[in-house]
């Protein structure tokens, strides 16, 4: 659902559309046109059960759906109408591409400047699952070509140190926010009005926590 989130704030602009009323009581719809996921085609990287769960909010929603994954279900997959293909395809063809996988040394930087180059021109990329999944400075590079026109990101590749660094900034004093501040600018993707960033909350609901 998480995931969803961030892609509807991103295809329907509700974050700068709400921003826009509450600074400056602007009911201007200029430049607040958004997309329709319907008919759009959605590239899901992981298909366990979060990834699973995805298909089918994809599904209602009218998307076609193209998946990756190292042991595809295929049995799920004709249950609800949708095709495994390779990584190379699946980034190829997707307007939308959503990340679903665990982390591990095989799969680092899953998403890097190589398969960015074999994205389509304004693809939207959508990562809920571990920060590292995504090569930052790549994705940076991916973003200021245009091959990428917005990302949806719940998780960083380096949050644990910038959560260090933002907590040190706040209890000291100018030395160190010196010291600093070139750290946390290598962090500029929170800063881009085309990138939604939000602190590793996608699991943090109240049903959620209960079940753990």
């Amino acid at each position: 659902e998480f995931a969803f989130a961030l892609l509807l704030n991103i295809s329907r602009k509700v974050e700068k559309a709400n921003n826009r009323l509450r600074q400056e009581d602007d009911f201007d719809i200029t430049a607040l046109r958004g997309f329709d996921l319907k008919g759009k085609t959605l590239g899901v990287i992981g298909t366990g059960k979060i990834g699973k769960n995805v298909v089918k909010i994809a599904n209602g929603f009218g998307m076609k759906v193209i998946a990756y994954d190292l042991y595809p279900d295929l049995v799920f997959a004709k249950e609800n109408n949708f095709e495994y293909k390779n990584l190379a395809e699946v980034v190829s063809e997707s307007d939308i591409i959503t990340l679903h996988t665990p982390y591990n040394k095989e799969n680092h930087h899953l998403i890097n400047k190589k398969n960015i180059s074999l994205m389509k021109k304004g693809v939207y990329l959508i990562n809920t699952a571990r920060g590292a999944l995504i090569d930052t400075e790549a994705l940076l590079w991916g973003l200021k070509e245009g091959i990428i026109a917005g990302a949806g990101l719940d998780v960083l590749e380096d949050e644990r140190n910038l959560k260090e660094e933002i907590k040190i900034l706040s209890s000291g004093g100018a030395d160190i926010l010196k010291d600093y501040k070139t750290l946390l600018e290598d962090h500029i993707l929170i800063d881009l009005p085309n990138v939604v960033v939000t602190p590793h909350i996608a699991f943090y609901s109240k049903e959620a926590e209960e079940e753990i």
